[in-house]
């Protein structure tokens, strides 16, 4: 184990699959860049060389096009998209040939096995265009699985699964957690897609989060213990497929429900787990499972409003309060902050 940040850790992740197997490759806008789009590609084109570390041009569709032609040649490609908003223009691909094919065929010719890193989630100035979290798109579309990590070691180890699935897999990265630091294997280390982790055991309400959503609720999680509330929280890891054994489990356990999500509310991921869990633990439910979701509004730009657009640590606690029947003073929450409400900390220096 070593205490390396989650840009560093898919860093190594490729790394690591680049030298097991010469047909993985590295694409996308800026792989090459001197700052290597957050650290994450750095240095890999000096060690592996243009022709499986390169840049490309600012051709969304082209660029899907050739990793999509490339996987079914034997290539296994990682294609990075520095924003989540501009693969948009790659969705004809993706749902229609990337998330078909191996169906279509029934493995009778080459596996679709591409993973495209997508980078999602807010920041000052990103505005309703550049920060969407989008991935109840992905995870509606069968043939595609739908990843996204929360913790570094996570990060490692789902990405060096994702490359060697065989799977078009959809890889996404909140922007906020790149410089998050944790305890990481060293070595070829590799995290079951499709598995949850319960990342704290409670007994009176279950928290369903995953990517930033989990980092929120952990600090609710110390007011929440410090009133008498125990939570149950579950870091899903992967939205699909999703881990419904360990999330139903703990429902049945608790009686209690709130999915934290990242995405809008209407047909959300949350939603999908409010509507499973009410129809599978029904008769276990002490109250009414909730959400909590961005509004059903484009994201806002200036720092006015999106103070009050993305959900947080207090909404957390203040919404478990609500179930659990107890007023809570969440302003310790936001007293504890030390940086403003749109950056996660002082090394977060710009929209991108």
């Amino acid at each position: 184990m070593r205490s390396i940040t989650y840009a560093q850790a898919i860093r190594e992740a490729t790394e690591i699959a680049m030298d097991q197997d010469p047909n993985v490759i590295c694409l996308g806008l800026g792989v090459d860049d001197p700052k290597g789009i957050f650290g994450t590609t750095l240095g890999l084109k000096e060690k592996f060389g243009g022709d499986r570390v390169f840049d490309m041009p600012t051709s969304e569709a082209a660029m899907t096009g050739i990793a999509l032609g490339a996987s079914l040649n034997g290539i296994r490609p990682l294609m990075t998209h520095q924003r989540l908003d501009f693969f948009l223009l790659t969705m004809d691909q993706i749902v229609n040939n990337a998330a078909k094919w191996n169906y279509m065929f029934g493995g009778n010719s080459s596996p679709m096995s591409l993973v495209a890193r997508l980078i999602l989630g807010r920041g000052w100035g990103q505005g309703p265009t550049h920060s969407q979290s989008l991935q109840s798109w992905f995870a509606h579309i069968p043939g595609l699985k739908v990843v996204m990590p929360t913790f570094p070691a996570d990060a490692k180890g789902l990405l060096l699964s994702s490359l060697f699935d065989g799977s078009p897999v959809m890889f996404l990265e909140h922007r906020w957690l790149h410089n998050t630091v944790g305890d990481v294997p060293a070595g070829d280390f590799r995290t079951p897609i499709g598995k949850a982790q319960i990342v704290k055991e409670g007994t009176d309400l279950t928290v369903v989060a995953y990517s930033y959503m989990t980092v929120e609720c952990l600090q609710a999680i110390t007011l929440l213990e410090a009133n008498g509330i125990s939570v149950e929280l579950i870091d899903l890891k992967s939205i699909r497929p999703l881990d419904w054994d360990t999330v139903l489990k703990s429902v049945r356990k608790t009686g209690r429900l709130l999915a934290a999500d990242t995405s809008n509310a209407m047909c959300s991921v949350a939603s999908e787990i409010v509507a499973t869990v009410t129809s599978e633990c029904f008769d276990e439910l002490k109250t009414a499972p909730r959400r909590l979701t961005l509004p059903d509004f484009p994201a806002p730009t200036s720092p006015a409003l999106t103070k009050d657009f993305y959900p947080r640590a207090e909404d957390v606690a203040r919404i478990i309060g609500e179930m659990m029947d107890k007023k809570l003073d969440v302003s310790e929450i936001v007293k504890a902050r030390k940086s403003p409400h749109d950056v996660p900390g002082d090394w977060f220096k710009g929209p991108f």
